[in-house]
């Protein structure tokens, strides 16, 4: 049976993520990159605002939790994927009865558990050696950095496909990253957006992440609003690992 054709294998989808993990363990400086980079930024924030008489950290430092594995992951796995390709390992994968959807999920599975170790960290670190105040709990922080993290990968592995090489990789987090960030309402609220920049704000993902983390940091009880929009992120995430699924292709010429 064809790479194209088989059917999803939950055996083939497990040892794609044991794969990627250990080529992951020998990366230092990605797992550096990873783990400790967004803990870093979240710290230069601190510092910018420490001496205010009132700062901003705490709601910009917890949006960023969410901002921070976004981006992160998706500029480690766009360019991971395209090392496949160009290595001819991703064409000797899919002639063996390894589907698409197995390597993509596998993928996602190893990056989602490399992003709980970041948001675990980051948030750890955010609410002891920063001093973030969140009004509710850390756990539900770091579920929803993890989605955001996982939505990374996908949308990273999305874009690989269209890229021809690692520079070409990172030309898409522009692309990709800042339109995003720049309308998800944590520069301008986004009631105060012309009508047009909202609309498209309305259907970015990363729009629903802050907002489930502002509802976190506003309120000590789990909302429905915060649901909904984990539920969006999640949703984003499965439907970019579709897309790339089917645009997914063996050779880079």
């Amino acid at each position: 049976m064809s790479a194209t054709t088989a059917v999803l294998s939950p055996r083939l989808t497990a040892a794609t993520t044991a794969r990627v993990l250990r080529q992951l363990r020998h990366d230092r400086r990605t797992i550096a990159l990873m783990v400790l980079l967004p803990s870093l930024l979240l710290g230069l924030l601190y510092l910018l605002w420490v001496d205010l008489p009132v700062s901003p950290f705490d709601g910009v430092g917890l949006t960023m939790l969410g901002v921070f594995p976004f981006v992160v992951m998706f500029l480690v796995t766009s360019i991971a994927m395209l090392r496949e390709r160009t290595s001819g390992t991703l064409e000797r994968l899919l002639t063996t009865p390894l589907s698409r959807l197995d390597l993509l999920l596998g993928y996602g599975a190893a990056f989602g558990l490399a992003a709980a170790v970041q948001a675990v960290v980051t948030v750890t670190v955010a609410t002891t050696l920063y001093d973030l105040d969140i009004a509710g709990s850390p756990l539900l922080v770091v579920l929803i950095a993890v989605a955001n993290a996982v939505l990374g990968v996908a949308l990273g592995l999305l874009a690989s496909a269209f890229a021809r090489s690692e520079f070409q990789a990172v030309q898409f987090m522009p692309v990709v990253v800042l339109p995003q960030f720049f309308l998800c309402g944590l520069l301008v609220p986004r009631g105060q957006m012309p009508g047009w920049l909202q609309a498209i704000s309305d259907v970015l993902p990363l729009t629903y992440a802050v907002e489930a983390l502002q509802e976190v940091g506003r309120s000590a009880a789990e909302t429905g609003t915060m649901w909904r929009d984990v539920g969006i992120v999640a949703g984003a995430a499965v439907l970019a690992l579709a897309l790339a699924a089917g645009t997914l292709r063996r050779r880079t010429s």
